[in-house]
């Protein structure tokens, strides 16, 4: 009898101490599973490592029928640092076929997410100028000759970017849809950025992104103002060229700035 009542008393115990067990458990998931989750979602694409490495030559691939006596055709640069008598700008990129061709014919280049950001005198930090998802563009001749352009082969996405192709003579020239205003004698520094990646152009037909060649540089321009119209270089002028890097089919970042190596680490610019 009293074996009995003693074997009742400990799956009482264990009953009353089930609820308590639960939830040392369900706290332990809850504290623990977001952190897990959030660090896979908000895992940066950029760094101030690749920044630098887009600033530094030789291209990883050369962009097609681009002259080589270009200064940008075989490495990055910075163009003209500071506005001068400009008061406003834009970011910009180019996407060009790599020189060694494209055999991919299924493959398209979704680009999303271009920021402009400048380094104020003032008060040493970064300012937002310009940040769309979408980016605008039309197809140029690939040495830009004669400002010769055509529209480009677009393609709207379902999180408001676009994806592209480019090839048969043309790159694919794009920026957001507006300049920005700044103020000339406060610019230290300018950052441009964007991302990209490879994407399947018809789902019924063969995956070829493993073939595909295209490789994209991110620059920016200095405008003579908002409205301003491109006369020969009069009327614009950019402040850099970055690295030109293979398009993968993982998001990747591709930046240009104009601070030298060791301020660029002393004043990072924002990361996305």
């Amino acid at each position: 009898m009293k074996k009995s009542i003693f074997i009742r008393r400990i799956w009482f115990i264990k009953i009353k101490a089930l609820p308590i067990l639960l939830c040392i458990i369900t706290a332990i998931i809850t504290c623990c599973l977001p952190y897990r989750v959030d660090s896979r979602v908000f895992k940066p694409i950029n760094s101030v490592a690749t920044v630098i490495y887009d600033m530094q030559p030789p291209h990883e691939g050369l962009p097609h029928g681009v002259p080589r006596s270009c200064n940008w055709a075989t490495k990055p640069r910075i163009g003209s640092a500071a506005p001068g008598t400009f008061t406003a700008m834009t970011a910009w990129g180019q996407l060009y076929e790599a020189s060694e061709g494209n055999p991919a014919t299924n493959t398209r280049v979704q680009i999303r997410n271009i920021r402009a950001y400048y380094l104020s005198k003032k008060d040493k930090k970064w300012h937002l100028l310009q940040s769309s998802v979408r980016v605008e563009g039309a197809a140029y001749r690939e040495d830009f000759v004669g400002d010769i352009h055509k529209a480009a082969n677009i393609r709207y996405e379902s999180d408001g970017s676009i994806s592209v192709k480019a090839g048969n003579g043309y790159n694919f020239h794009f920026w957001p849809p507006s300049r920005a205003s700044i103020n000339r004698l406060d610019v230290m520094g300018m950052f441009t950025t964007v991302q990209a990646r490879l994407v399947v152009d018809d789902f019924n037909k063969p995956d070829d992104r493993h073939k595909a060649r295209y490789v994209l540089s991110q620059g920016g321009d200095y405008w003579l103002h908002l409205t301003a119209r491109w006369d020969n270089w009069t009327t614009n002028k950019d402040f850099g060229i970055g690295k030109f890097k293979y398009v993968t089919t993982n998001w990747k970042a591709f930046n240009v700035i104009t601070l030298p190596f060791e301020q660029v680490k002393f004043y990072p610019p924002p990361i996305q």
